[in-house]
């Protein structure tokens, strides 16, 4: 499958993360044209990157296509996807269908762990009722699980094995709730 890396951004420094009750930090944020990225720690440069052993975000990708949607729905034609504060501008491919599974995109491999859920924030940065509209396309968080760089243009998107973690870990057992969790060996 073919998709298209429309733009990056990367934050030194964090400016809605951990903020709930400050105002929203000044850090820039820079659209290189190129990332890259580093297996286990996140994209070089960004807020993220080191953050923590296995850290579910080490890269947030956001849908093209539902940034246009967010455009006429909000009426901000202008509006920049970096207010958005995901990594990665892709088109081509239903993020969604990303979690819980391996993919490599231009070669370099990573793991979908989880929708990049909205916060309060997006109804600053985009306008009223952001942050409702946004759930559920807040766009996908992954690990980077080797090491790689990405460059603006069309890539190659290449579906991997599923990852260990299952598609509906919660259920019940008799009355009562149960999650199941796997966790991967040392």
């Amino acid at each position: 499958m073919q998709v298209e890396l429309k733009a990056f951004y990367v934050s030194p420094g964090h400016n809605f993360f951990g903020r709930k009750s400050l105002p929203a930090g000044d850090h820039p944020t820079i659209e290189p044209a190129s990332v890259q990225c580093r297996a286990g720690r996140g994209i070089e440069g960004d807020r993220f990157f080191g953050y923590r052993p296995d850290y579910n975000g080490q890269i947030t990708f956001f849908s093209a296509a539902v940034l246009a949607e967010l455009r006429s729905t909000h009426a901000r034609p202008e509006l920049s996807a970096a207010v958005l504060r995901r990594n990665v501008l892709l088109a081509g491919v239903d993020l969604t269908q990303l979690i819980g599974r391996r993919f490599a995109i231009a070669g370099v491999s990573f793991e979908g762990t989880g929708e990049a859920r909205p916060c309060h924030w997006m109804n600053h940065a985009v306008g009223p009722g952001a942050e409702a509209w946004l759930m559920g396309r807040g766009g996908l968080r992954a690990r980077i699980l080797t090491d790689g760089a990405l460059t603006l243009g069309p890539a190659p998107l290449e579906l991997l094995q599923d990852s260990l973690q299952p598609r509906q870990p919660a259920g019940f057992v008799g009355k009562r709730a149960v999650e199941l969790r796997l966790e991967r060996g040392v």
